[in-house]
């Protein structure tokens, strides 16, 4: 059935309906102003753009052109979740505190736990993450070794109350997610599914379109034996990354590990204690003795289990605090010894600690490149005084030598392949081998071929759907606009109309070749607003449509239609009777 349409206020007539891609008929809200609040690309474009509008601090609603891009992230997902064998259920979103309590995770978890009670007073949670729910499920659905290897997944908003919201949905309180859990009988059949899901995650981001880099990684609170995080690199990222240029090691900086290069110095030089009033830092001390940071000793007093422990890296090195909580003098309560606990100790300030006759019941622990100096400068454990000339042996003992440190550009990367190159990288995918942990404490048990009950292990996957189109946006914008890889645009092409008389050839030519290309299944849009070629362009390069067409009357007289893509500065005019060929050509159709 024909349907028509009024004539817009320009007096171009509109085009008879065939589909709701006409952009007359589609909510598109854009701006030419940046919002005050936003602070990375991702969220400006996002806002200026009309994808999402801020209901409340990190939560935000969705527009009709948001959620295109953000179901075509979604459907990629679902797609290679099952492509690996992955069941999709759906979970509920508010969870029972008890579940919580099991796993000793309903205080652990933090302020980000959102804690909620209903009208008989009793304790939910709007769920973070869903490890509690799906093994309760499992415990009451798969008895036996047989039904094992399983693995589940939903797409399905979460909620973290974030301290700090910013970056639109880049950090959002309410996000979408998709989270996978497998069940199996061994760790060795948990390993494998593991490199499935790894390998699923892979063509997951390549199928987007994203450069990305998979990254040894720190199990965090989650837990587990082994992870790895996927990130999109982007100077935006929140997340510092190692890789090798010579292979594929990359780790995340918290997990990589930081290799000392040379051999151990020689002593030449006395033990010296020299006069350093006011000089306490590292920088203060590098420039009043003349000597580099590589040469000076930084020495940390922290509160372990059973006292304090001295932690000893060169004055150039960071101390990496998830290493340090691996120590078993230390664990993941380790704190700074604060000030008078030092004084107390010590009788000085923290700017003069060194390992040079600490007390006995102090264990010193040296990183691997500080264990290399030899006459290094260190802090006397006296109120305004430092050594020169300290070495390890002859002047301090260190009861172990460890890996304490962040890794450093230029530090040589662990698999021996080359130098160790930093970037940025914004996290959207996120694998671990859970272990035992969870299905120990909720009883999650099948029987094994003899009969005897066994404690299944875990993995569990995670991919930020959500987040992966802030991420997209970093890592592909330009001063137009958003420049989306072609698998998460909101649509594959635009035909932008340009004419004056109401019978011009121009409105036929759209419509033909409008009506083909919607026959082939491209997402094509028409932008039939009747808005000027300027602000029309302007607008389509904001929301970053990979493919535009430009039919005007002077190229229909030439036989000619203007092509560009969106990444380029230059037009291409193309054969009328070429169009439809070329732009599916374009599109590998």
């Amino acid at each position: 059935m024909n349907m028509s349409v009024p004539v817009s206020l320009q007096s171009r007539p509109r085009f008879p309906i065939v589909i709701a891609m006409r952009l007359s008929q589609f909510h598109l809200h854009t701006s030419k102003e940046t919002p005050a609040d936003a602070e990375i690309a991702s969220h400006q474009l996002m806002m200026r753009a009309g994808m999402i509008r801020k209901l409340a601090a990190g939560i935000y609603t969705w527009t009709p052109l948001g959620l295109r891009v953000l179901r075509r992230v979604e459907t990629v997902v679902r797609e290679e979740m099952e492509r690996a064998g992955a069941l999709e259920l759906l979970m509920p979103a508010v969870q029972p505190a008890e579940l919580w309590q099991e796993t000793q995770r309903w205080e652990q978890f933090g302020g980000q736990l959102l804690k909620i009670r209903d009208r008989l007073q009793r304790d939910f949670c709007f769920g973070p993450t869903h490890e509690e729910v799906i093994t309760d499920f499992a415990r009451f659905e798969i008895r036996s070794y047989k039904q094992l290897p399983l693995n589940f997944f939903q797409i399905q908003t979460k909620f973290r109350d974030e301290i700090r919201p910013r970056f639109g949905v880049m950090r959002a309180r309410e996000f979408l997610m998709k989270d996978a859990y497998s069940f199996h009988l061994t760790p060795e059949c948990l390993g494998q599914t593991y490199q499935v899901m790894y390998d699923a995650y892979a063509r997951i981001f390549t199928r987007l379109g994203l450069r990305f880099r998979a990254v040894d990684a720190d199990t965090g609170a989650i837990g587990g034996s082994a992870s790895h995080e996927f990130h999109v690199l982007a100077d935006s990222g929140e997340d510092a990354i190692a890789i090798s240029n010579a292979s594929d090691y990359a780790a995340n900086v918290e997990k990589a590990e930081a290799l000392a290069v040379g051999s151990p110095g020689v002593a030449s030089a006395p033990l010296c204690k020299v006069d350093t009033p006011t000089q306490r830092s590292i920088e203060e001390i590098s420039e009043f003795l003349q000597t580099p940071p590589s040469r000076c000793l930084k020495t940390l007093l922290l509160k372990g289990k059973k006292g304090l422990v001295a932690l000893c890296l060169r004055g150039d090195h960071e101390l990496n605090e998830i290493k340090a909580a691996k120590l078993p003098e230390l664990g993941a309560a380790a704190a700074l010894a604060s000030e008078d606990e030092i004084r107390q100790q010590l009788g000085c300030s923290p700017g003069f600690i060194g390992p040079v006759g600490l007390p006995e019941n102090i264990p010193v622990i040296v990183d691997r490149s500080a264990a290399l100096l030899a006459d290094f400068v260190c802090g006397a454990n006296i109120e305004g005084a430092h050594y020169t000339g300290a070495n390890w042996q002859r002047d301090a003992v260190a009861k172990q030598v460890a890996d304490l440190r962040k890794v450093v550009a230029g530090d040589p990367a662990a698999d021996g392949s080359g130098p160790l190159q930093l970037v940025r990288g914004i996290e959207v995918g996120h694998v671990f081998q859970l272990g035992q942990k969870y299905a120990e404490a909720m009883g999650a048990n099948v029987l094994d071929e003899q009969g005897k009950a066994r404690t299944m292990h875990m993995g569990c996957y995670g991919v930020g759907v959500s987040r992966i189109v802030a991420a997209a946006i970093e890592q592909n914008h330009d001063d137009r606009g958003i420049c989306w890889p072609g698998p998460m645009a909101p649509f594959q092409v635009v035909l932008c109309p340009i004419y004056k008389k109401a019978d011009s050839p121009v409105v036929d030519y759209t419509e033909s070749l409008y009506a083909e290309l919607l026959s082939k299944g491209v997402e094509v849009a028409l932008d039939d607003r009747g808005l000027r070629p300027g602000v029309m362009f302007a607008d389509l390069e904001l929301i970053g449509i990979p493919h535009r067409l430009v039919i005007a009357e002077r190229g229909i007289e030439s036989d000619q239609i203007e092509y560009r893509q969106r990444e380029s500065t230059e037009n291409e005019l193309w054969p009328m009777a070429e169009v439809r060929e070329r732009i599916l050509s374009k599109l590998g159709a």
